[in-house]
């Protein structure tokens, strides 16, 4: 507790709002121990998280929210992931999404609370109590439509500054055989005009798979910059929706995975026992 409250009393840009202080403050009652809140290692009387993460194209909601998840004992559930897997089911949304998707259309707001709502019903009647969701809701309307379906405690919006989205998502690879993804951006920003520099190492692939790297067919530039420009035309009523419950946290990331994730963890209170160990080791 004492890092947060640090943070707190300094004024720091990021601010935890009400949901998480009241998250943290359950914590404190129980010890003090991050670890003790955790779902899967806690008492199973307590309140798990359900959270959502948002943030534009290419920051990396995906990575976070599933380091997160592993961390908290709780699933990972991207839209996206959940409408891939109906269309290779024999499940009864499989032929009207696949018309959906062959005709180019987007998949309705009805559909993805659908699929949605069945996948925590099937988790809640499997054990789950608690998850992150990542990247949805993306407008208004199913920020509202998701209320009515679920309590949400915190949503985390990820933030980095266009010029290094723009680099990181341009760098993006994904090797034709194996189906992994890499990134050949080498990113280093300086600082200027009281903005913080940004450093972000590549992701490259081991040798097998340089040979074989190819690149999304969507990641160009002028692509990539509507992307992000309708993003954050849709993204800001949502963020003021959450942020008008007292639900919204703004992080900025300073970085990469190994500069941004240990900050991530201090202002949410967390502590990574599994990487401590590994630093040890």
């Amino acid at each position: 507790m004492t890092a947060l409250n640090g943070l707190l009393r300094a004024g720091a840009a990021v601010r935890l709002p009400t949901a998480a202080t009241r998250w943290i403050s359950s914590l404190a009652s129980s010890g003090g121990d991050a670890r003790q809140g955790m779902p899967g290692r806690r008492d199973p009387e307590s309140r798990n998280v359900q959270w959502v993460f948002l943030g534009s194209p290419g920051v990396g909601k995906g990575t976070y929210a599933s380091r997160l998840s592993q961390l908290l004992g709780v699933p990972h559930i991207a839209t996206g992931d959940l409408v891939r897997e109906e269309l290779a089911s024999s499940g009864p949304l499989a032929q009207q999404l696949a018309d959906i998707v062959n005709q180019g259309k987007l998949v309705s707001d009805e559909i993805i609370i659908n699929l949605l709502s069945k996948r925590l019903e099937n988790g809640e009647a499997n054990g789950e109590s608690g998850f992150i969701l990542d990247g949805f809701p993306r407008t208004i309307r199913q920020a509202e439509i998701l209320e009515g379906v679920t309590d949400i405690d915190l949503v985390v919006n990820l933030k980095l500054r266009e010029d290094v989205l723009l680099a990181k998502c341009l760098g993006r690879r994904i090797c034709g055989q194996c189906g992994k993804n890499f990134n050949v951006a080498s990113i280093n920003v300086k600082g200027e005009n009281g903005r913080p520099g940004i450093f972000m190492a590549p992701l490259p692939p081991p040798a097998q798979c340089i040979s074989k790297l190819v690149t999304r067919a969507d990641d160009t530039e002028q692509v990539v910059k509507e992307r992000l420009r309708i993003y954050h035309e849709t993204s800001q009523p949502v963020e003021e929706f959450y942020r008008s419950r007292g639900k919204l946290l703004e992080f900025d990331l300073p970085g990469g995975i190994p500069e941004s994730w240990p900050k991530l963890l201090e202002v949410l209170n967390l502590d990574d026992h599994d990487d401590k160990q590994s630093a040890a080791a």
